[in-house]
């Protein structure tokens, strides 16, 4: 929930958005429901969204025209967003709230339990939803089977895609001004992910990242295009918070990594991250507190170059994690470390995988 405490950059963020919404709403804009991938177990869910104005639907337009004008949008473009603060949304369907809530910023970040006596099917769901004065929409969720399994969490800028983040100039140029088809994929990383999900199958793969949820739809393309599995996005918010003018990533990963333990207990998880920032000491931590819930740590390392550039310098010091840790220049490297741990077998490469975004 919002505090009444607010910081000035919040306030000023309401007045702003505030006056778009009055002038959109003039001219004829509407509430549009942009839905995220959610997850949870056979008795709860998370879904995610976001409700933002849209203007009046237009003429029908070829779907693949559409999409290769999206693809063509220059980063920047996707953070020119009105937010609808406070949306009433509503889940459909028997056994679900009648609300799921909203936030200041227009995210609806909320819980489903499943009907009394019932539970959700394992595997991809699709979720209808609606929004006062604005076309429904469905949210897809990933439910994951009752019982032990492992899972992945997964960062994204640097370890699954060069973007250079520690270096602030590169990282905003690669964010809010180059398109999607320039960014790269890092040597080996989407095979090694094939693979463990090809050991354990039915695994839950979860992309955690401090990238703004602005950029979700471009960074779901570029996984699939690599062939990388799958799985839920979880973003930080771009924009001013009720405590200051950006939001903290690492503590959106350490937070997200225990809301994780909480929702999908039976997991273990294995953590993907790089050097280039503070993942490995936010792995080393969660591994620590939560010894049960980690299989293993994988960090891709860096550069010499790029760490040399980086702005927080990664300190190099033994781990005091209690679970395996292994570290590599790239996905085919950290492949072999961990089949020298145990953590994987010896497998031939993998077929590429399914579109990432398409329901199995």
């Amino acid at each position: 929930m919002d505090s009444p405490e607010r910081h000035v950059a919040a306030r000023i963020d309401d007045v702003v958005n505030a006056v778009r919404n009055r002038l959109f709403r003039r001219r004829g804009w509407a509430p549009r429901i942009v839905p995220y991938t959610g997850y949870g177990s056979t008795r709860r869910l998370r879904v995610l969204a976001r409700i933002l104005l849209a203007p009046p639907a237009g003429p029908p337009e070829n779907t693949r025209t559409a999409e290769a004008r999206q693809r063509a949008t220059r980063g920047w473009r996707r953070f020119q967003t009105t937010p609808v603060p406070d949306a009433r949304v509503r889940g459909l369907g028997d056994g679900r709230p009648p609300h799921l809530g909203g936030h200041r910023r227009g995210y609806v970040d909320a819980v489903i339990d499943a009907p009394p006596g019932a539970a959700f099917a394992p595997g991809w769901r699709e979720l209808p939803i609606e929004v006062d004065h604005g076309r429904p929409g469905e949210l897809r969720v990933l439910v994951v089977a009752d019982g032990p399994t492992v899972g992945m969490v997964s960062d994204i800028d640097d370890t699954a895609m060069i973007t250079h983040l520690p270096r602030p100039l590169l990282a905003a140029w690669n964010t809010l001004v180059l398109r999607e088809s320039a960014r790269v994929a890092v040597r080996g990383m989407a095979t090694l992910y094939r693979t463990v999900l090809a050991e354990h199958p039915g695994a839950p793969v979860v992309y955690l990242s401090t990238g703004a949820w602005n950029v979700a739809p471009t960074l779901t393309r570029f996984l699939a295009r690599h062939g990388f599995p799958d799985g839920p996005l979880l973003l930080t918010d771009w924009g001013p918070t009720n405590t200051g003018w950006v939001r903290s990533g690492r503590r959106h990963k350490e937070a997200s990594l225990r809301r994780l333990a909480q929702d999908l207990p039976d997991v273990r998880w294995l953590l993907v991250g790089d050097d280039g920032q503070h993942d490995p000491e936010i792995y080393d931590g969660f591994a620590v507190e939560r010894p049960d819930r980690v299989l293993g740590i994988a960090i891709r390392r860096l550069t010499a170059t790029q760490q040399a550039l980086t702005t927080t310098p990664t300190v190099h010091r033994p781990t005091a994690a209690p679970v395996p840790v292994v570290a590599a220049r790239d996905g085919d490297g950290l492949a072999d470390r961990l089949r020298t741990v145990g953590l994987l077998r010896h497998r031939p490469p993998l077929a590429r995988s399914r579109r990432f975004g398409a329901t199995p």
